[in-house]
């Protein structure tokens, strides 16, 4: 594709008023040409020559070599191709003819691309007419204009030999790329920078702009860090030699604002490589004989397309069902006795790897469902410490109470949430040993059940510690896939250590340090029903844990709690309740 505006390769002093650039054609289809104007700021070295002198030089193509696209993380080339210049070899003004003798120094910047790695650069071989002095080369440079690694300019120069902007700068001395006029008094001569050759690796996503050097001091006229700087030298009668640095940008007057010639040059867009998902289920962990169960699939990060295909002890279960925000359901009615194994495959789409669940299980029963309860936590504690008695119902069935006793005294009661997790406070008072049992109650279609004796260690906290208090904001009602912030407060505000959010026993997300005695956590929750959660201060030294008491969560949307096997994680796994 071809972008005009107006766009400048060459500069001169007031004796280079006259030259004239020679376009080439682009060789490669993928070639974006740009043409902009550019002014001049000019400093003769001697005042009989005038003062500064404002230079303003038409358009010319710079033809920039590049993929329209590329994969993410994939390495390409980018070839910047200079036009040819041409530069009359003597010139009257004012009644004397000065003679131009060359022209040095003279460099180009470009900004390194952003959205790519830089792997190297070269010259191409055979690509430049009429250049002399020090061979041109690529290197990479930072602001100051030193070479640096991790600079973030390319510049095509001399080795660096420029007229500014460099440890190897003069105003006043030839040096670096030369161009000098061999054709005799009356005639032109003409010369072409090479062409650069910059290999490149694609990033992740977006797009890569290839510029010129216009940002800060850059861009601003007549500075030594102008993105095309030279130096040209003439002789006149009387006057004697004269040197002429000259910064030049993308603009049409000396007072205007940059021009186009400051956009991009080319454009490569990058095509985002598909990202992997992961496919968990949210089954019933159980299901009378008879009813109905919603078998979702849930994929990570959230998919809009595709299908999923459920299977039911390895056959398909109907037909692909498509995928929505990441969800896909379906809904089974069983009416077989026994174990049932559930797969979710999901196909992929468009940006999305596809993916296959795990196995969940699903027992079919027409009798009351069977459980078995167990003692989670906690394994020790303080004196007087704050703590949270859990306990996990297996398959989780949400319904019915778990009580506690401690050393056969009567303890807390909790209620059993969706999850089949029971959470209740308590503060043990005495050290030693301590006996906790936690005792299932049952609900209708569901057995209770007892678990067995589970010890805490309970010592005396250091003397010197500080006991704290954790108090967990309440939760509240919060919809399926809504962002919403639980929030622990600390005291005393100046306790170190860090809060561990939980959902029943599990955690939710990483420990997150308390800072003025507060600590935050954002999360959403992808499955109905109802939980407790709770947050648990993990202190440094100095101060004691402490734990808050259970908040309720409720999730709208929970599956029937007359069914007993209504377990939005399956088998107590949360794999469900959190969203992507």
């Amino acid at each position: 594709m071809q972008k005009r505006t107006r766009r400048l390769v060459t500069i001169g002093a007031v004796t280079l008023a006259g030259l004239t650039v020679v376009p080439t054609v682009p060789a490669n289809a993928e070639t974006t040409t740009t043409v902009f104007d550019v002014m001049c700021k000019a400093t003769p070295s001697s005042s009989l020559a005038g003062g500064p002198q404002n230079i303003g030089n038409p358009g010319a193509p710079i033809d920039v070599e590049a993929p329209a696209n590329v994969n993410a993380g994939e390495e390409f080339d980018v070839v910047i191709s200079p036009p040819p210049i041409t530069i009359p070899n003597s010139i009257a003004a004012s009644g004397i003819t000065a003679t131009i003798e060359e022209s040095s120094r003279i460099k180009i910047d470009v900004m390194m691309p952003s959205n790519a790695t830089y792997l190297s650069g070269e010259i191409v071989p055979g690509t430049a007419i009429g250049l002399s002095g020090t061979a041109p080369n690529m290197l990479r440079v930072n602001e100051a204009g030193t070479v640096d690694p991790n600079g973030s300019i390319l510049r095509l120069s001399g080795n660096n030999q420029v007229i500014g902007n460099g440890p190897g700068s003069s105003k006043n001395s030839s040096g670096g790329i030369v161009a000098k006029n061999v054709g005799g008094s009356g005639a032109s001569t003409t010369f072409k920078l090479p062409q650069v050759k910059a290999r490149l690796q694609a990033g992740a996503s977006g797009s890569i702009t290839l510029k010129l050097r216009t940002a800060g001091s850059a861009g601003e006229f007549g500075n030594d860090a102008n993105p095309i700087t030279l130096l040209p030298k003439a002789s006149a009668p009387i006057v004697g030699t004269i040197w002429a640095p000259a910064q030049c940008t993308p603009r049409t007057t000396a007072d205007g604002p940059l021009n186009n010639g400051a956009g991009p040059l080319a454009t490569v867009n990058i095509t985002e490589a598909d990202k992997s998902t992961t496919t968990t289920l949210a089954v019933p962990g159980t299901v009378k004989n008879g009813d109905t169960a919603t078998l979702t699939a849930n994929v990570a990060p959230a998919a809009n397309g595709g299908t999923v295909q459920f299977s039911l002890n390895g056959d398909d279960l109907g037909a692909p069902v498509d995928v929505e925000n990441g969800k896909a359901s379906i809904e089974h009615k069983f009416e077989t006795d026994g174990d049932f194994d559930v797969k979710a495959v999901f196909s992929g789409t468009n940006g999305f790897e596809g993916s296959t669940s795990g196995t969940k299980t699903i027992k079919v029963t027409t009798d009351d469902v069977a459980t078995s309860v167990r003692t989670t936590g906690p394994n020790d504690a303080y004196v007087d410490e704050d703590v949270n008695l859990t306990a996990q119902v297996t398959p989780a069935v949400q319904g019915g109470t778990v009580t506690f006793t401690v050393d056969g005294a009567l303890g807390p009661t909790a209620n059993v949430g969706s999850d089949g997790t029971a959470v209740a406070p308590y503060k043990f008072t005495t050290p030693g040993t301590h006996r906790v049992l936690a005792r299932y109650s049952g609900r209708s279609g569901v057995a209770g059940s007892v678990a067995p004796m589970f010890p805490v260690s309970v010592t005396t906290a250091p003397a010197a510690s500080v006991s704290t208090t954790t108090t967990l904001a309440p939760v509240g009602t919060v919809n399926k896939g809504e962002s919403v912030t639980l929030k622990a407060t600390v005291d005393p505000s100046n306790a170190n250590g860090t809060v561990q959010f939980k959902i029943g026993d599990d955690p939710i997300g990483r420990p997150v340090r308390v800072v003025n005695g507060v600590a935050t956590l954002t999360t959403t929750f992808a499955t109905g029903g109802t939980f407790a959660i709770s947050a648990q201060f993990k202190a440094d030294n100095g101060f004691i844990d402490s734990a808050s008491d259970p908040q309720t969560l409720t999730v709208p949307g929970g599956q029937d709690p007359t069914d007993p096997g209504t377990n939005p994680g399956g088998n107590g796994s949360l794999d469900s309740i959190f969203g992507s």
